[in-house]
């Protein structure tokens, strides 16, 4: 859908004064909007008037739709500034914001999205919501237009149905999960829940539109190792490859699109955003380690586009590619067979174009989404063609009007970037890409923190946005991971310094689980926690991986105990279904298998006993001591007797709470590190 845009702004209102780049598109509406904060709700309350609150964020196409449409109309304006006041905010800077309204519009009409547009009363209580309004009645449904005289309407002359429906909404709201014993079954009636759901011909899980589900790819690679099913593993792989294969898939330019609209991975939806590609990375090298190790080719097209579109030289790595481009969506990444062959030449055009399903008829809107659906590439010759073919095209692709790019640095998304480059780094030693994870992890520990507090958003040089529990989070899991692929103690320490600071913002004392923002904030309604998966694992599943790794690597037990109140905070939700928390059962699989802790003395021949670490091994843990690792002895007391012999490095194993005589050769070391026991 083409959304025209207003060349000629003839307003500006109090957004043009924020840094957000989604905040920033909407500074010169008609409306006269507020961000989010206590001056906007201090009007509603003296001027006896409601709240029309419309989250959304910059890459989002049917969020420049309704700008467009409404929030660039003068007649819509004039209601708005009439008898609202109008609030608008970036849901990736407050997520926590967006939370708590999406769970509304959830409980109102049973689905949500973006643009999400909420009727609030001046203390901030939702009383209406959905998404996207088009401006116009059409086919039997209100439009926004209509809607917001009627919202009006009841505001003055049913004040009494407003409020009753507002304490209702929040009582939906606050419900929340219910503390219980954490069923020890869930992770086998999840995977019974999977099978089911399982697209066994072009991977994923149920039909349209279809999302990558990561979180729930990484439950199964631990699910399959853990219980040796192999079922597991093949849902992975054939997901995985059906993916690289599609059109969710840029064959041109690396990197992976949001999701599918359709159930074959074709047709994708456009924009493409920092935190997928950085759980694609991470699941990708995963699964290259243990299942393909084709898969190393996506890894490194991926990354190659991170560093490419979305990498700051400062280290950080900015949020989203938007999905509109050349005044639709799409335009940037569509193809024909003519584009190609003045690209590629007559005969590589058109050898291309059969590879990649590039027709005259097209496969979206008359053009083409290359793909791989119909075809693998089976040869070196035709990988090697195309790898040629598809950077003469990405020359030729860069001349068009390219996407607009939000370039915000968010903590959060930041944490899950530098760990997915340590883990790639780590697995397929690969240098850069631990270089590029600890130069962001340096930004960000740098530039996002006011004295002590960590801050979620940086643009243009200045930081703000108190960090909420995934912002704390997500850095935490990337420092752990960072500190694997390097083994340097500063790593640790700033992860167990965040983790602790974490248990002070965000901890629930009287149920357990963290809060979604911090007990410093306090500009909602109420405090809400979250355990089930969407696009990310949810900040309490990663907050109890996290807790279990540092438990292992320190042997403080204190870490591992705080996880366990974490699963049986959300109990009662795991028990209904299980499926939609397979990023909090990755961390309940670690804490079940028991796994194994290695610490390597350092010494002579420290390289190959490093060597002998396995790729893939979730359930392991290893860190290095003793010279040149000083401050490890202050982090882990544990390690302080572990020492080198003979002046050889010296390997100490411990598996399932059982120490072995440690070990000063690294082949022995390596298989009994191949042996099941030592890493499940």
């Amino acid at each position: 859908m083409s959304v025209p845009k207003n060349e000629k702004p003839k307003h500006e209102n109090r957004l043009i004064y924020e840094k957000s780049p989604y905040l920033l598109q909407h500074a010169h509406n008609p409306v006269d909007w507020y961000p989010w904060g206590d001056d906007a709700f201090e009007r509603a309350k003296t001027e006896d008037k409601p709240v029309f609150l419309s989250i959304g964020y910059s890459t989002c196409h049917w969020c420049h739709v309704m700008e467009y449409e409404s929030f660039e109309d003068e007649r819509v304006a004039e209601e708005l500034n009439k008898n609202f006041i109008s609030i608008k905010a970036d849901r990736e800077e407050r997520p926590d914001v967006d939370s708590f309204y999406m769970n509304a519009c959830m409980a109102l009409n049973g689905s949500g999205g973006w643009p999400l547009s909420c009727f609030l009363t001046p203390d901030r209580k939702p009383f209406f919501a959905g998404t996207y309004f088009p401006k116009d009645d059409a086919y039997g449904r209100a439009g926004f237009l209509t809607l917001l005289r009627r919202i009006a309407d009841m505001w003055r002359d049913k004040r009494d149905e407003v409020s009753a429906a507002a304490a209702g909404l929040l009582g939906h709201v606050s419900a929340g999960e219910k503390r219980g014993a954490f069923p020890e079954k869930a992770d086998d009636e999840a995977y019974a829940e999977l099978c089911r759901s399982f697209d066994g011909v072009n991977g994923g899980f149920g039909g349209a539109p279809k999302f990558p589900s990561l979180p729930t790819l990484l439950f199964l690679m631990r699910y399959g190792l853990a219980k040796n099913e192999a079922g597991a593993f093949d849902m992975v792989r054939i997901t995985l490859e059906r993916m690289r294969r599609g059109g969710i898939y840029d064959a041109v330019g690396g990197g992976f699109f949001r999701y599918s609209t359709d159930g074959r991975w074709l047709v994708p939806h456009f924009e493409k955003m920092l935190y997928d590609n950085a759980l694609h990375i991470y699941a990708y090298s995963e699964a290259g380690a243990l299942l393909e190790k084709s898969f190393e080719r996506t890894v490194r097209e991926t990354a190659e586009f991170v560093l490419r579109d979305l990498h700051d030289i400062r280290g950080g790595f900015y949020t989203a590619l938007d999905a509109d481009s050349g005044g639709g969506e799409g335009r940037y990444y569509l193809w024909s067979p003519r584009d190609v062959g003045e690209a590629l030449g007559s005969a590589d055009g058109t050898r291309y174009c059969a590879l990649y399903g590039v027709a005259a008829h097209g496969n979206f809107e008359g053009r083409s989404i290359p793909n791989l659906l119909k075809q693998a590439l089976s040869s070196d010759e035709d990988r090697n063609f195309t790898a040629s073919a598809n950077r003469r095209l990405l020359e030729y692709r860069d001349r068009r009007p390219r996407p607009f790019r939000d370039d915000k640095v968010l903590t959060a998304n930041n944490g899950l970037m530098i760990a997915a480059l340590a883990c790639a780094g780590r697995i397929f030693k690969e240098k850069t890409y631990i270089g590029h994870a600890r130069k962001c992890a340096d930004f960000i520990l740098q530039n996002l923190f006011s004295g002590e507090r960590l801050l979620a958003r940086w643009r243009a040089g200045e930081a703000g946005v108190p960090a909420g529990c995934g912002d704390y989070a997500f850095l935490i899991w990337g420092l752990i991971e960072l500190y694997e692929a390097t083994f340097e103690p500063c790593w640790l320490e700033q992860a167990l310094r965040l983790t602790d600071s974490a248990g002070r913002l965000f901890w629930d004392r009287a149920q357990g689980g963290y809060y979604l923002s911090g007990s410093d904030m306090g500009d909602l309604p109420l405090r809400q926690k979250e355990y089930y998966d969407g696009a990310l694992p949810s900040a309490n599943s990663v907050m109890a991986q996290n807790l279990i790794r540092l438990s292992r690597l320190t042997g403080d037990p204190g870490f591992e105990t705080r996880a366990a109140a974490v699963f049986d905070s959300a109990a009662d939700g795991v028990g209904r279904y299980p499926a939609a928390y397979c990023g909090l059962l990755c961390a309940f699989e670690h804490a079940k298998a028991g796994g194994s802790e290695l610490v390597i003395a350092n010494g002579e021949g420290v390289e190959k006993m490093l060597l002998a670490l396995p790729r893939f091994a979730p359930f392991h843990v290893t860190a290095v001591c003793g010279a040149g690792y000083e401050k490890m002895a202050e982090l882990a007391l544990f390690t302080q007797d572990d020492e080198a012999i003979n002046g050889r490095a010296a390997a100490y194993l411990c598996i399932g709470g059982a120490c072995l005589p440690p070990m000063t050769d690294p082949s022995a070391l390596r298989e009994r590190l191949e042996r099941k026991a030592a890493v499940y």
